[in-house]
């Protein structure tokens, strides 16, 4: 990926750097990979993910992706806290909206469950969340009200369904007991070893805390670190300039890295559609109708970003609906006025909805940071953002191609654990804009939207490497730089697209050293 040198036979790495690059004869070296000839590129970046968390469910959680019935939601949380008695908690991520919701999963389903100890399920965007009845009890719920951008959902009664949206979940979590800091480097190590094995060696970490600092400061000084991680740190709705900086300097001062460094304020600029928490330009197009706020009022976004810019801070925005989009790039555009512009990459990710009036406006003020993985018809799943956008305005979502076609930089990523971080899965998507052929494919999804294979692996290592202010030293293979990369079993570039999610890594090395090796390699 180094343009003026972008094809060689060979790389030596010493002291952990690539050495030198080349073709034909081999140098001498102690010891040697003979990759066969096969097609080895920079270690994958992914610019937007949840490593962390994902991990700890990895390790603590009910696994609930790909159930599709309350019969089997329940066996499936019931086998769960037999086999870990030792939580405290129990927990399980990814239940589907399109299969339960608001009208379907409540308290009384998962009692069915687990009546005895409390329960907290998240959906599979982490935008939703359901307790049992004890952790309804054990948290108070009942006597909790809605924080600014949280909603608990109540019956005709008052009282609390269980059901939780947005930013009243943290709100009721910091209520239920915890897991412990073992639990969390457990889950940490489960993290690492599963992106390693899919060729990553730096993410962007997108919700940094005061617990995802701890664990992440004391892997690195513990030495256990086995990729590079960036942090954004949370901006709330409650915060002012004043207390925004304070925190976010303080947390940048003491994780200034190498390989841990909090570079970014990360804001929700809206919610989903999936709860109806998307803020659109136009209400709903759907029977129900409605529409929702974006989550920072527009002098507040210039506020905030203005102020965050200044201390140069990258500035990371959740945006689903357009009308987010667009008043994250009017806060960007009175911080680039207010401060002049700097290579910020500052970021919009997710980008589901986007008018295409706004499209230009992303040129040279903010990276696409995109999940192209969504870009593809998968019912019911995709059903109610869709029905809720409209058909009319199917064209705009996720316009990846009319971004890049209007000037836009872009980068590549999973929001892991939401969906998988398998990048040749999402690679392949990208490309084909339908699921894989072996998942029964509808038809593309606006397939004039893809991205070529060239932008995609440009999207995972140059690109991404530039999102997470490492491209100085990471994300292409050329001397100097570190020897962060990945054998492949198949030349990518060589195969249809179709193929391209069958792909496996063979080994990953981070900083020369192996952190995966494909057992049968």
């Amino acid at each position: 990926m180094d343009p003026p040198a972008p094809w060689a036979d060979w790389v030596l790495i010493r002291a952990g750097r690539i050495a030198a690059l080349g073709q034909g004869t081999t140098p001498e070296a102690d010891h040697r990979i003979d990759a066969g000839g096969r097609l080895v590129l920079p270690g994958f970046q992914d610019a937007h993910v949840h490593l962390l968390s994902g991990g700890i469910d990895m390790a603590t959680a009910a696994h609930l992706f790909d159930l599709d019935s309350e019969a089997a939601l329940i066996a499936t949380l019931r086998a769960h806290a037999a086999a870990r008695p030792d939580l405290p908690l129990v927990l399980g991520t990814g239940w589907q909206p399109g299969v339960f919701g608001d009208h379907n999963l409540t308290a009384a389903v998962i009692d069915r469950a687990v009546s005895d100890r409390p329960v907290m399920i998240y959906d599979s965007s982490f935008h939703n969340a359901c307790l049992n009845t004890r952790a309804i009890e054990m948290a108070g719920v009942q006597t909790i009200a809605d924080p600014p951008n949280g909603h608990i959902l109540r019956d005709a009664q008052g009282r609390a369904t269980g059901m939780l949206h947005e930013e009243v979940i943290p709100v009721v979590a910091a209520r239920l007991p915890g897991l412990t800091d073992d639990h969390r480097m457990a889950g940490l190590r489960a993290g690492q070893a599963h992106v390693n094995q899919h060729g990553i060696t730096g993410v962007l970490d997108a919700a940094i805390r005061d617990m995802e600092a701890r664990i992440y400061a004391r892997a690195a000084a513990e030495g256990t670190l086995t990729l590079r991680v960036a942090g954004t740190a949370q901006v709330t709705e409650a915060d002012t300039a004043a207390t925004a900086l304070e925190r976010l300097v303080a947390l940048r001062r003491a994780h200034p890295g190498p390989d841990f460094h909090v570079h970014s304020a990360k804001f929700f600029m809206d919610g989903v559609f999936e709860n109806r928490t998307a803020a659109n330009l136009a209400p709903y197009a759907d029977a129900t109708g409605g529409n929702a706020p974006c989550m920072f009022s527009l002098e507040q976004t210039i506020e905030l970003m203005t102020a965050l810019d200044a201390a140069r801070f990258a500035i990371h925005v959740h945006v689903i609906g357009d009308a987010a989009a667009r008043r994250a790039i009017e806060g960007l555009e009175a911080a680039r006025t207010a401060n002049g512009p700097w290579p910020a990459q500052h970021q919009l990710a997710h980008l589901q909805l986007v008018d295409p009036a706004d499209h230009a406006r992303l040129q040279g003020l903010a990276t696409a940071n995109i999940q192209p993985l969504w870009a593809r018809l998968e019912p019911p799943y995709s059903d109610p953002s869709l029905s809720m956008i409209g058909q009319a305005r199917w064209g705009d979502v996720y316009a990846f191609r009319k971004m890049l076609q209007a000037g836009a930089d872009w980068c590549l990523s999973s929001d892991w654990p939401v969906s998988t971080l398998n990048p040749f899965e999402i690679i392949e998507t990208a490309i084909t804009r339908t699921k894989r052929r072996d998942d029964n494919p509808l038809d593309p999804f606006c397939p004039d939207q893809a991205l070529t294979l060239e932008e995609c692996v440009l999207g995972y290592t140059v690109n991404a490497a530039r999102a997470c202010w490492r491209d100085h030293h990471t994300g292409m293979l050329r001397t100097g730089f570190s020897a962060d990369l990945i054998v492949l079993d198949r030349d990518i570039f060589a195969i249809p697209p179709q193929e391209i999610s069958q792909t496996r890594v063979l080994a990953t090395l981070f900083k020369g050293t192996e952190v995966w090796r494909a057992p049968d390699w």
